[in-house]
This record gives C-alpha cells, structure tokens and sequence, in this order.
C-alpha cells in the first residue's frame, strides 16, 4: 500500500487535502478515487486512508483507522557524519534512515570536499529533510529523524554536552584506533550512541584529538579502509545485530 508522509495533524474521519507533492506522486502511480493508501506524520503511528477525489492536480484522501505500529530500534543514534561530496551524501542518509538512524548532523570538516554556507547550505538543508521524509514513507517508519544544518566539526563538539553518567556513548571510527568494534558491549548505552565520521580522506588528526577530548572513543572496523558512505552503513547495521532494531 502507498505510504506518504502529511506534515499536519489529523484523525480519523478528517478530510484531507494532500500536499502538492503527495498529490504530484499519487497521479505518478495512476491512483484513482477509492484506492487505500498509508499516510504518517510523523508524530507516531500512522493511519489508513482512502483516496475520494482526484483532480488534475490536486488529491482529497478521507482519513480512517490509526494504527499505532513503529518501526524504530530500542536505542537513539545520532550519526555526526563529515559531508561526503557528490551524490554520496544523499545516499548515506537515505541508508541510515532505512538502518534506523534518529538523527544526522552533516560536519564541515578539515578534509571536506563540499563547503557550505548560506542560501547553499540551506537548500542542502532542505533537500537532505526531503531524502530523509521519502526514505521513511519507503521503509516503513512513523517517526522521521532529524536533519540537522551543516556545521563546524569544532563548534558541533563545543555545543556538546559534558560526557555524562548513563548518557549516549560517544563513538568516533579511525583507522588509527586500537580498540576493535568487537569490544563494544553487549547491551546498548540507556540513551544511545553518537557516532563521528570523517568525510573522503577522514578526520585531521587534530580533530581527533579534539573528540577525544570531547569523550569519544575511537574505534577500528579492522584492516580494510572503508570509505566514508561504508563506513557508517557498516556500523549501523552491525549495531543494529548487536543491540537490536531489525
């Protein structure tokens, strides 16, 4: 069934005019007044609707039965991930979304390729939010995770929080750790994880030092250099076997 994300409350019986853009993607798939579809937004759960006029650019869906089922891991994940150039920081996010990351923060770091600022960066804001809402109407999640604006990795860590008791485990991957992934516990941190990653050509040795001291533990994946679209990816899904979340 089509699943579309409405970014405004609503409830059973409610008539609604779908956005231009869920209108734009039901004449896209040829929908037609009485077909069923999914629609979230979300704040939770998600809905049936049933689609009852279709205009050459315009959709109405009748609002039905709320369904309270998510799709979220048993822990929050922030990936703090250095911005990728190309197309590549549209297909990370899109697989982290899908791996069931809660949040991303893009970093503009000493190795980055990609430098944004002003009306640049604020269209890559927006269109990082579009891949991250399309990601969750595909795979299946009620709650849309954050997309933070690019920023500073230096002023990021600064804004940090002090390192606290029972707070997010801090993990930041280097091929220069010597503490293995297989180290990390069995069981996941009460609030989750925050994990820092360098864009192509990695973090400066400088701003490792400065997560470090910003209480992150750096971490190996092993002999082989991943790029930095696989690094995370891989860190995602084996988090998700160790802890939970498929």
């Amino acid at each position: 069934m089509p699943r579309f994300f409405v970014d405004s409350p609503f409830a059973p019986g409610d008539v609604l005019a779908l956005p231009d853009e869920v209108a734009r993607h039901v004449q896209v798939l040829r929908l037609a007044a009485g077909d069923s579809l999914t629609l979230f937004n979300g704040r939770g759960g998600q809905h049936e609707a049933e689609l009852v006029e279709i205009g050459r650019r315009s959709a109405v869906a009748r609002i039905g039965a709320f369904e309270s089922v998510e799709a979220e891991p048993p822990y929050r994940i922030t990936l703090a991930q250095g911005v990728a150039g190309g197309d590549k920081m549209d297909w990370l996010i899109e697989k982290a979304v899908e791996l069931g990351v809660t949040q991303v923060t893009p970093l503009v770091t000493a190795r980055s390729v990609v430098r944004l600022s002003g009306e640049r960066a604020s269209r890559r804001h927006a269109h990082w939010q579009g891949i991250v809402r399309a990601a969750c109407e595909q795979c299946g999640r009620n709650r849309v995770p954050e997309v933070d604006p690019a920023c500073d990795l230096s002023k990021w860590l600064e804004a940090l929080p002090a390192p606290a008791e029972g707070g997010a485990m801090r993990l930041m991957l280097s091929p220069r750790a010597e503490t293995a992934f297989a180290s990390l516990p069995v069981s996941p941190p009460p609030t989750g994880v925050v994990l820092l990653i360098g864009p192509e050509g990695g973090l400066a040795p400088e701003e490792e030092e400065a997560a470090l001291a910003h209480g992150f533990a750096a971490l190996s994946l092993g002999p082989r250099v991943l790029r930095t679209e696989t690094a995370g990816m891989a860190v995602l899904a084996a988090l998700a076997a160790r802890w939970g979340g498929w």
